[in-house]
């Protein structure tokens, strides 16, 4: 075959100097292989299958477990550190847990490594995420469908709920301050993800859809995020 652009998402050791380890690739989605050797002191292949590092790799076997074979660095890794590597480990997290194995997801895999290129940047992160877990739930048939549980346009004036079970909105009534109104809606809808006030909804909604996806137990990542924010708010 040839040599397949990728990137680590996962990792963990299998025998004495091997890894198991889950990665995204550009034409074959998530693939789960064996990299044999990888965990011996001094393996070229160790200083090179870091997460968020360019791969370009070949593997055998048909089965749902690969073994890695040609395994070589197209670049190297953005320089992420704190609030950025946590949401680097974010989406490795979600997409290690949501992606099935060798679904193509040529435009999850897009995303993601334009998702790498901002997370740098404090200013870009948010939008980048949101782009990337829109991006994974239309690949899985789980995205929000811009409409009320009728099929009716929403109201730009009406508050609504969003029910995860349909994939669409109910309206609330008059007065009722939850949920998010249809004009924002419909901004998210258009990807309007940098438009001001538009984070947290944002947010949010991707929350919310993905949560029937991912189950009942929580993400790690979303987790020690949640903990350095409450410390730079108690700081």
């Amino acid at each position: 075959m040839q040599p397949q652009p990728a990137f680590l998402l996962h990792k963990r050791p299998y025998r004495e100097t091997s890894a198991l380890v889950d990665l995204l690739t550009l034409d074959h989605g998530r693939i789960r292989a064996v990299a044999q050797g990888v965990q011996r002191p001094g393996s070229r292949s160790r200083s090179r299958l870091q997460p968020f590092t360019p791969l370009h790799l070949t593997w055998t076997g048909a089965g749902e477990l690969k073994r890695l074979r040609l395994m070589e660095s197209t670049g190297s890794a953005p320089m992420l550190a704190g609030e950025g590597l946590l949401c680097g480990f974010y989406a490795n997290e979600l997409l290690t847990r949501l992606l099935p194995l060798e679904l193509p997801v040529a435009e999850v895999f897009a995303f993601y490594g334009a998702a790498l290129k901002e997370l740098p940047r404090p200013g870009e992160r948010a939008g980048a995420l949101r782009r990337l877990e829109f991006a994974l739930l239309e690949a899985l048939d789980g995205e929000p469908v811009f409409c009320d549980l009728d099929g009716v346009e929403l109201d730009p004036q009406t508050r609504y709920v969003y029910r995860a079970a349909a994939r669409r909105f109910s309206a609330l009534p008059p007065g009722d301050g939850r949920g998010l109104d249809g004009r924002t809606l419909k901004l998210l809808e258009q990807g309007d993800w940098a438009s001001p006030g538009l984070a947290a909804p944002a947010r949010s909604l991707a929350r919310a859809a993905l949560s029937p996806l991912l189950g009942e137990r929580p993400l790690r990542a979303r987790e020690l995020m949640q903990q350095l924010a409450a410390r730079r708010r108690s700081g």
